[in-house]
């Protein structure tokens, strides 16, 4: 829920930004050069660091569950071959 209230806070805060600072920008990137408003360029970026941020966060949640898995996985296999096995005579 905190979370959520920052994102909303969050977007709050760069969409005022962008509203008050809407007059165009020259943006060049290596060979590349056009001409936008800087709340549009603006926009772009916080969504650019958003998506790099939540894939970023996943994959390390993803890195994170598999090593878990793995531990539980090797924790019951030990068990399993530390056990005694029993003889039925």
């Amino acid at each position: 829920m905190i979370t959520l209230i920052i994102m909303v806070i969050i977007i709050a805060v760069v969409t005022l930004f962008s509203v008050q600072n809407a007059i165009p920008v020259a943006i060049s990137f290596f060979f590349w050069k056009f001409e936008a408003s800087l709340a549009i360029v603006l926009f772009l970026s916080v969504l650019a660091g958003v998506v790099i941020g939540f894939t970023a966060a996943s994959i390390f949640r993803m890195k994170s569950s598999r090593r878990k898995q793995n531990l539980i996985d090797r924790e019951k296999e030990r068990a399993l071959n530390d056990s005694p096995e029993r003889e039925d005579t």
